[in-house]
């Protein structure tokens, strides 16, 4: 899933975000980020079921076998 911010502004001014993608805490780094490009603070803020999910990261190693020669199979 892609990672999203989306930001919704009312005609009263009224500003909500949702991270949307963001598992875990890593959701919480973009607040200040939210705040400076809205120019706004934060008021009130809950936590979505993604908040309480880990990210799952997928390593992936290569392995290439190698001749005694130096040349790949």
């Amino acid at each position: 899933m892609t990672k999203q911010i989306k930001i919704r502004i009312y005609p009263n001014g009224k500003i909500e975000s949702k991270t949307v993608g963001i598992k875990g805490k890593n959701c919480m780094k973009y607040i200040k980020e939210i705040e400076d490009l809205t120019e706004a603070k934060t008021f009130k803020s809950e936590f979505t079921n993604e908040y309480y999910e880990n990210e799952t990261v997928q390593n992936i190693i290569y392995n290439k076998e190698y001749q005694q020669n130096g040349n790949t199979n």
